[in-house]
């Protein structure tokens, strides 16, 4: 499976549990570190929680070896490695705070719009 496969999966999987604002950056043009970048945020630590949970249950359903999660259930940022894709999920005030999207605002955005619902976008 390649990196867009995987990351179109946890777009979805994140989708599925109404995650908020769902970007997708392609990193691979300005770092070596990983391909995508999937960033979103949640209303609560709980919806944090079960986003995180729908991901990894839709990797192992699918093969996708997960590198490493950092972050506990209860946290406001918690990071899913996927090796080429890297996913960041955040409570919406840690999403603000960290700002990623203007931190790597020179990796360009991937539409992911077919993959998510009308009322994410």
């Amino acid at each position: 499976m390649n990196s867009k496969e995987i990351m179109e999966i946890a777009v979805k999987a994140a989708d599925s549990k109404h995650a908020n604002d769902i970007k997708v950056l392609d990193i691979s043009k300005v770092s070596i570190m990983t391909d995508y970048f999937v960033i979103m945020d949640a209303n609560s630590q709980r919806q944090v929680g079960a986003i995180v949970q729908e991901i990894l249950d839709q990797a192992g359903e699918n093969d996708i070896k997960v590198g490493h999660v950092e972050g506990k259930r209860d946290s406001e940022w918690i990071l899913i490695d996927l090796h080429d894709v890297v996913i960041h999920v955040f409570t919406t005030e840690q999403r603000d705070f960290y700002n990623l999207e203007k931190l790597w605002s020179d990796a360009p955005e991937v539409d992911v719009s077919s993959l998510v619902t009308a009322n994410d976008l």
